[in-house]
Protein backbone atom coordinates (compact mmCIF):
# COMPACT_ATOMS: atom_id res chain seq x y z
CA UNK A 1 0.00 0.00 0.00
CA UNK A 2 3.07 2.39 0.23
CA UNK A 3 1.70 5.98 -1.30
CA UNK A 4 5.28 7.47 -1.41
CA UNK A 5 4.95 10.66 -3.51
CA UNK A 6 1.42 9.91 -4.52
CA UNK A 7 1.43 13.14 -3.92
CA UNK A 8 4.25 15.65 -4.51
CA UNK A 9 4.29 17.90 -1.57
CA UNK A 10 4.92 21.38 -2.00
CA UNK A 11 7.07 23.45 0.18
CA UNK A 12 7.94 22.22 3.55
CA UNK A 13 6.30 22.29 7.01
CA UNK A 14 7.09 26.47 6.93
CA UNK A 15 4.83 26.78 3.99
CA UNK A 16 1.17 25.41 5.97
CA UNK A 17 -1.28 26.88 3.94
CA UNK A 18 -4.10 28.40 5.15
CA UNK A 19 -6.86 26.14 3.02
CA UNK A 20 -8.95 24.03 5.44
CA UNK A 21 -11.72 21.56 4.74
CA UNK A 22 -14.33 21.61 7.45
CA UNK A 23 -16.32 18.51 9.14
CA UNK A 24 -19.89 17.96 9.07
CA UNK A 25 -20.37 19.16 12.38
CA UNK A 26 -20.25 23.16 12.16
CA UNK A 27 -19.98 25.39 15.82
CA UNK A 28 -19.54 29.35 15.92
CA UNK A 29 -18.30 29.47 19.26
CA UNK A 30 -16.14 26.18 19.02
CA UNK A 31 -13.80 25.76 22.33
CA UNK A 32 -11.12 23.76 20.47
CA UNK A 33 -9.90 24.25 16.93
CA UNK A 34 -7.52 21.84 15.59
CA UNK A 35 -5.58 20.80 11.99
CA UNK A 36 -5.43 17.50 10.52
CA UNK A 37 -2.61 16.55 8.15
CA UNK A 38 -3.29 13.48 6.03
CA UNK A 39 -0.46 11.63 4.33
CA UNK A 40 -3.61 10.58 1.85
CA UNK A 41 -4.88 12.66 -1.35
CA UNK A 42 -8.75 12.56 -1.44
CA UNK A 43 -9.19 10.70 -4.59
CA UNK A 44 -8.70 7.57 -1.90
CA UNK A 45 -11.96 7.64 -0.14
CA UNK A 46 -11.40 4.85 1.91
CA UNK A 47 -7.76 5.82 3.45
CA UNK A 48 -8.85 9.60 3.10
CA UNK A 49 -11.96 9.27 4.65
CA UNK A 50 -10.96 7.60 7.81
CA UNK A 51 -9.71 11.09 8.11
CA UNK A 52 -12.71 12.80 7.92
CA UNK A 53 -14.67 10.34 9.47
CA UNK A 54 -12.84 10.81 12.74
CA UNK A 55 -12.82 14.56 12.84
CA UNK A 56 -16.55 14.42 12.38
CA UNK A 57 -17.24 12.30 14.93
CA UNK A 58 -15.12 14.12 17.12
CA UNK A 59 -17.57 17.08 16.06
CA UNK A 60 -20.60 14.97 17.09
CA UNK A 61 -19.15 13.85 20.25
CA UNK A 62 -18.42 17.31 21.41
CA UNK A 63 -21.53 18.82 20.28
CA UNK A 64 -19.27 21.13 18.46
CA UNK A 65 -17.30 22.27 20.81
CA UNK A 66 -14.12 20.28 19.44
CA UNK A 67 -13.55 20.75 15.46
CA UNK A 68 -10.90 19.49 13.44
CA UNK A 69 -10.34 20.56 10.03
CA UNK A 70 -8.62 17.98 7.76
CA UNK A 71 -6.14 18.07 4.85
CA UNK A 72 -5.20 16.14 2.08
CA UNK A 73 -1.79 15.32 1.60
CA UNK A 74 0.49 18.75 0.31
CA UNK A 75 -1.95 20.61 1.45
CA UNK A 76 -0.68 21.69 4.71
CA UNK A 77 2.58 19.75 4.32
CA UNK A 78 4.07 16.63 2.49
CA UNK A 79 2.68 13.11 2.70
CA UNK A 80 5.62 11.93 4.53
CA UNK A 81 6.00 15.37 6.46
CA UNK A 82 3.33 14.57 9.20
CA UNK A 83 5.73 13.27 11.79
CA UNK A 84 8.19 15.96 11.79
CA UNK A 85 5.12 18.56 11.58
CA UNK A 86 3.04 16.91 14.48
CA UNK A 87 6.18 16.36 16.28
CA UNK A 88 7.58 20.00 15.93
CA UNK A 89 3.40 20.61 16.99
CA UNK A 90 3.06 22.89 13.39
CA UNK A 91 -0.31 20.93 13.56
CA UNK A 92 -1.89 19.40 16.20
CA UNK A 93 -2.85 15.60 14.33
CA UNK A 94 -2.25 13.54 11.83
CA UNK A 95 -3.65 10.56 10.13
CA UNK A 96 -0.85 8.18 8.45
CA UNK A 97 0.76 4.68 7.45
CA UNK A 98 3.40 4.61 10.20
CA UNK A 99 5.45 1.98 7.51
CA UNK A 100 6.26 5.29 5.82
CA UNK A 101 8.91 6.23 7.84
CA UNK A 102 10.55 3.33 7.77
CA UNK A 103 13.64 5.47 7.53
CA UNK A 104 13.45 7.01 10.70
CA UNK A 105 13.20 3.98 12.43
CA UNK A 106 11.94 0.30 11.28
CA UNK A 107 10.10 0.32 14.49
CA UNK A 108 8.08 2.54 12.96
CA UNK A 109 6.57 -0.07 10.40
CA UNK A 110 5.25 -2.54 13.54
CA UNK A 111 2.49 0.22 14.22
CA UNK A 112 1.12 -0.62 10.38
CA UNK A 113 2.27 -3.76 8.45
CA UNK A 114 5.78 -5.88 8.35
CA UNK A 115 5.92 -9.19 6.17
CA UNK A 116 3.91 -12.01 7.18
CA UNK A 117 2.79 -9.80 10.03
CA UNK A 118 -0.67 -10.05 12.16
CA UNK A 119 -3.99 -9.76 9.98
CA UNK A 120 -6.41 -6.60 10.62
CA UNK A 121 -8.25 -8.77 13.36
CA UNK A 122 -4.98 -9.84 15.20
CA UNK A 123 -3.75 -6.42 15.15
CA UNK A 124 -6.53 -4.94 16.84
CA UNK A 125 -6.49 -7.44 19.32
CA UNK A 126 -2.58 -7.20 19.95
CA UNK A 127 -3.00 -2.87 20.19
CA UNK A 128 -6.04 -3.20 22.35
CA UNK A 129 -5.80 -6.12 24.57
CA UNK A 130 -2.31 -7.15 23.54
CA UNK A 131 0.65 -4.69 24.55
CA UNK A 132 0.93 -3.31 21.66
CA UNK A 133 -0.73 0.15 22.05
CA UNK A 134 1.65 0.62 25.18
CA UNK A 135 4.66 -0.34 23.44
CA UNK A 136 4.04 1.57 20.57
CA UNK A 137 3.01 4.66 22.67
CA UNK A 138 6.35 4.20 25.03
CA UNK A 139 7.92 4.31 21.57
CA UNK A 140 6.12 7.55 20.12
CA UNK A 141 7.08 9.27 22.88
CA UNK A 142 10.35 10.02 21.64
CA UNK A 143 8.72 11.52 19.16
CA UNK A 144 6.43 13.77 21.25
CA UNK A 145 3.58 12.22 19.53
CA UNK A 146 0.44 9.91 21.35
CA UNK A 147 -1.36 7.43 19.06
CA UNK A 148 -4.09 5.33 17.86
CA UNK A 149 -5.39 3.16 16.03
CA UNK A 150 -7.75 4.53 12.97
CA UNK A 151 -8.38 1.89 10.23
CA UNK A 152 -7.51 -0.87 8.58
CA UNK A 153 -7.55 -2.14 5.02
CA UNK A 154 -7.69 -5.67 5.58
CA UNK A 155 -5.00 -8.52 4.16
CA UNK A 156 -4.52 -6.71 0.40
CA UNK A 157 -3.64 -8.30 -2.84
CA UNK A 158 -0.02 -9.23 -3.97
CA UNK A 159 -0.11 -6.92 -6.96
CA UNK A 160 -0.22 -7.14 -10.48
CA UNK A 161 1.99 -8.96 -13.12
CA UNK A 162 2.44 -8.33 -16.88
CA UNK A 163 3.99 -12.29 -17.01
CA UNK A 164 2.90 -15.42 -14.80
CA UNK A 165 4.91 -15.98 -11.75
CA UNK A 166 5.14 -19.94 -11.21
CA UNK A 167 8.62 -20.19 -9.55
CA UNK A 168 11.20 -18.57 -7.13
CA UNK A 169 13.34 -18.24 -10.33
CA UNK A 170 10.55 -16.20 -12.20
CA UNK A 171 11.27 -13.54 -9.10
CA UNK A 172 15.20 -12.81 -9.96
CA UNK A 173 15.43 -9.59 -11.98
CA UNK A 174 11.85 -8.79 -11.55
CA UNK A 175 11.11 -5.22 -11.39
CA UNK A 176 8.81 -4.30 -9.28
CA UNK A 177 7.32 -1.16 -7.62
CA UNK A 178 7.57 -2.41 -3.63
CA UNK A 179 9.53 -0.93 -0.37
CA UNK A 180 9.89 -0.63 2.95
CA UNK A 181 10.42 -4.26 4.55
CA UNK A 182 9.01 -5.95 1.97
CA UNK A 183 11.35 -4.72 -0.96
CA UNK A 184 14.41 -5.42 1.63
CA UNK A 185 12.69 -9.34 1.86
CA UNK A 186 12.22 -9.21 -2.10
CA UNK A 187 16.10 -8.02 -2.89
CA UNK A 188 17.09 -11.13 -1.06
CA UNK A 189 14.86 -12.93 -3.75
CA UNK A 190 16.71 -11.36 -6.92
CA UNK A 191 13.82 -8.74 -6.93
CA UNK A 192 14.71 -5.08 -8.03
CA UNK A 193 12.73 -2.94 -5.89
CA UNK A 194 11.48 -0.03 -7.82
CA UNK A 195 10.18 2.95 -6.09
CA UNK A 196 7.57 4.91 -8.26
CA UNK A 197 5.16 7.57 -7.60
CA UNK A 198 1.17 6.17 -7.19
CA UNK A 199 0.02 8.19 -10.47
CA UNK A 200 2.95 7.10 -12.29
CA UNK A 201 1.93 2.86 -11.77
CA UNK A 202 0.21 3.07 -14.76
CA UNK A 203 2.34 4.10 -17.41
CA UNK A 204 5.11 2.21 -15.97
CA UNK A 205 3.45 -0.51 -16.36
CA UNK A 206 1.98 -0.33 -19.58
CA UNK A 207 5.58 0.64 -21.31
CA UNK A 208 7.34 -1.89 -19.37
CA UNK A 209 9.38 0.09 -17.26
CA UNK A 210 8.49 -2.45 -14.11
CA UNK A 211 7.22 -5.74 -14.77
CA UNK A 212 4.94 -6.12 -11.89
CA UNK A 213 3.57 -3.49 -9.07
CA UNK A 214 1.56 -3.78 -5.63
CA UNK A 215 -1.12 -1.06 -4.05
CA UNK A 216 -3.75 -2.44 -2.29
CA UNK A 217 -6.88 -4.18 -3.71
CA UNK A 218 -9.52 -4.63 -5.95
CA UNK A 219 -12.14 -1.41 -4.76
CA UNK A 220 -8.66 0.88 -5.09
CA UNK A 221 -6.91 -1.01 -7.94
CA UNK A 222 -9.83 -0.92 -9.86
CA UNK A 223 -10.21 3.26 -9.95
CA UNK A 224 -6.49 2.98 -11.16
CA UNK A 225 -6.97 0.71 -14.05
CA UNK A 226 -4.03 -1.38 -13.69
CA UNK A 227 -6.09 -4.36 -15.06
CA UNK A 228 -5.50 -2.51 -18.73
CA UNK A 229 -1.80 -2.81 -18.78
CA UNK A 230 -1.16 -5.78 -16.71
CA UNK A 231 -3.88 -8.88 -16.62
CA UNK A 232 -2.15 -11.49 -14.07
CA UNK A 233 -3.47 -10.38 -9.85
CA UNK A 234 -1.87 -12.05 -7.47
CA UNK A 235 -2.79 -12.96 -3.92
CA UNK A 236 -2.26 -12.17 -1.06
CA UNK A 237 0.12 -9.70 -0.08
CA UNK A 238 2.12 -11.58 2.18
CA UNK A 239 3.77 -8.34 3.12
CA UNK A 240 0.26 -6.96 4.29
CA UNK A 241 -2.13 -9.24 6.48
CA UNK A 242 -3.81 -6.06 8.19
CA UNK A 243 -2.52 -2.73 7.29
CA UNK A 244 -3.35 -0.43 10.58
CA UNK A 245 -3.19 2.89 10.03
CA UNK A 246 -3.17 5.33 12.55
CA UNK A 247 -3.59 8.94 13.94
CA UNK A 248 -0.83 10.92 15.54
CA UNK A 249 -1.41 13.59 18.17
CA UNK A 250 1.49 15.46 19.65
CA UNK A 251 2.18 15.26 23.08
CA UNK A 252 1.55 18.75 24.56
CA UNK A 253 -1.84 19.22 22.51
CA UNK A 254 -3.45 15.56 23.89
CA UNK A 255 -1.98 16.96 27.29
CA UNK A 256 -3.67 20.34 27.02
CA UNK A 257 -7.30 18.21 26.72
CA UNK A 258 -9.44 17.75 29.51
CA UNK A 259 -10.25 13.95 30.51
CA UNK A 260 -13.63 14.16 28.28
CA UNK A 261 -11.93 15.12 25.26
CA UNK A 262 -9.01 12.45 25.56
CA UNK A 263 -12.26 10.29 25.74
CA UNK A 264 -14.06 12.03 23.15
CA UNK A 265 -10.66 11.40 20.28
CA UNK A 266 -10.26 7.83 21.52
CA UNK A 267 -14.25 6.41 21.24
CA UNK A 268 -13.68 8.43 17.46
CA UNK A 269 -10.47 7.00 16.49
CA UNK A 270 -11.95 3.77 17.62
CA UNK A 271 -14.92 4.35 15.16
CA UNK A 272 -12.98 5.31 11.95
CA UNK A 273 -10.74 2.07 12.77
CA UNK A 274 -13.52 -0.04 12.41
CA UNK A 275 -15.27 2.07 9.72
CA UNK A 276 -12.60 1.57 7.27
CA UNK A 277 -12.65 -2.25 7.53
CA UNK A 278 -16.04 -2.33 7.24
CA UNK A 279 -15.73 0.43 4.10
CA UNK A 280 -13.21 -2.31 2.47
CA UNK A 281 -15.03 -5.16 3.46
CA UNK A 282 -17.80 -3.86 1.55
CA UNK A 283 -16.52 -2.22 -1.35
CA UNK A 284 -13.83 -5.01 -2.46
CA UNK A 285 -16.57 -8.07 -3.58
CA UNK A 286 -18.01 -6.19 -6.23
CA UNK A 287 -14.76 -4.42 -7.16
CA UNK A 288 -12.85 -7.95 -7.68
CA UNK A 289 -16.11 -9.13 -9.83
CA UNK A 290 -16.05 -6.24 -12.21
CA UNK A 291 -11.81 -7.20 -12.51
CA UNK A 292 -12.72 -10.53 -13.05
CA UNK A 293 -15.12 -9.44 -16.08
CA UNK A 294 -12.45 -7.43 -17.72
CA UNK A 295 -10.47 -10.13 -18.04
CA UNK A 296 -8.37 -9.86 -15.04
CA UNK A 297 -6.72 -13.75 -14.19
CA UNK A 298 -6.63 -14.27 -10.56
CA UNK A 299 -3.17 -15.61 -9.36
CA UNK A 300 -2.53 -17.36 -5.68
CA UNK A 301 1.00 -16.85 -5.29
CA UNK A 302 2.75 -20.18 -5.21
CA UNK A 303 3.31 -22.03 -1.69
CA UNK A 304 7.54 -22.50 -3.16
CA UNK A 305 7.86 -18.41 -3.64
CA UNK A 306 5.92 -17.79 -0.16
CA UNK A 307 8.38 -19.97 1.62
CA UNK A 308 11.07 -18.28 0.09
CA UNK A 309 10.14 -14.94 1.35
CA UNK A 310 9.06 -16.37 4.65
CA UNK A 311 12.63 -17.94 5.09
CA UNK A 312 14.22 -14.44 4.08
CA UNK A 313 11.79 -12.10 6.14
CA UNK A 314 12.51 -14.22 9.30
CA UNK A 315 16.18 -13.15 8.29
CA UNK A 316 15.81 -9.83 8.16
CA UNK A 317 13.78 -9.84 11.71
CA UNK A 318 17.23 -11.31 13.55
CA UNK A 319 19.00 -8.94 11.50
CA UNK A 320 16.80 -5.82 12.95
CA UNK A 321 16.93 -7.39 16.26
CA UNK A 322 20.78 -7.45 16.77
CA UNK A 323 21.08 -4.07 15.66
CA UNK A 324 17.90 -2.05 16.25
CA UNK A 325 17.01 -2.46 20.50
CA UNK A 326 13.75 0.04 19.69
CA UNK A 327 12.70 -2.85 17.05
CA UNK A 328 13.78 -5.80 19.08
CA UNK A 329 11.82 -4.97 21.77
CA UNK A 330 8.24 -3.88 20.15
CA UNK A 331 9.24 -6.95 17.85
CA UNK A 332 9.76 -9.61 20.58
CA UNK A 333 6.24 -8.81 21.76
CA UNK A 334 4.32 -8.75 18.42
CA UNK A 335 6.24 -11.95 17.13
CA UNK A 336 4.75 -13.68 20.26
CA UNK A 337 1.33 -12.37 19.77
CA UNK A 338 1.65 -13.64 16.73
CA UNK A 339 2.35 -16.91 17.40
CA UNK A 340 -0.22 -17.41 20.05
CA UNK A 341 -2.84 -15.46 17.93
CA UNK A 342 -2.31 -18.12 14.67
CA UNK A 343 -2.34 -21.19 16.81
CA UNK A 344 -6.14 -20.10 18.19
CA UNK A 345 -7.00 -18.93 14.28
CA UNK A 346 -5.87 -21.76 12.89
CA UNK A 347 -8.69 -23.86 14.34
CA UNK A 348 -12.49 -22.47 14.76
CA UNK A 349 -11.72 -19.56 12.63
CA UNK A 350 -9.65 -21.17 9.76
CA UNK A 351 -12.17 -24.07 10.15
CA UNK A 352 -15.55 -22.08 9.63
CA UNK A 353 -13.69 -20.00 6.58
CA UNK A 354 -12.35 -22.51 4.98
CA UNK A 355 -15.55 -24.41 4.34
CA UNK A 356 -18.28 -21.88 4.50
CA UNK A 357 -15.59 -19.95 1.33
CA UNK A 358 -15.73 -23.37 -0.84
CA UNK A 359 -19.82 -23.93 -0.02
CA UNK A 360 -22.55 -22.79 -2.56
CA UNK A 361 -24.15 -20.28 -1.38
Amino acid sequence: MDRRNFVAGAGGIAGILATTTAPAVHAQNANIRWRLASSFPKGLDTLYGAAETFARKVGELSGGRFIISTHAAGELMPAFGVVDGVQQGAVECAHTASYYFYGKDPTFAIDCAIPFGLNARQMTAWMYEGNGLKLMREFYNNYNIVNFPCGNTGVQMGGWYRKEIKTVADMKGLKMRISNLAGEVMTRMGVIPQSIPGGEIYQALEKGTIDAAEWVGPYDDLKLGFYKVAKNYYFPAWWEGGPQLSIYINSKAYASLSSENKAILECAASHAHVDMLAKYDARNPAALKELVANGVKLNRIPKAIMDEAFKHTEDVYADLSAKNPQWKKVFTDYNSFRKESNQWFRFAESAYDGYLQNAKL
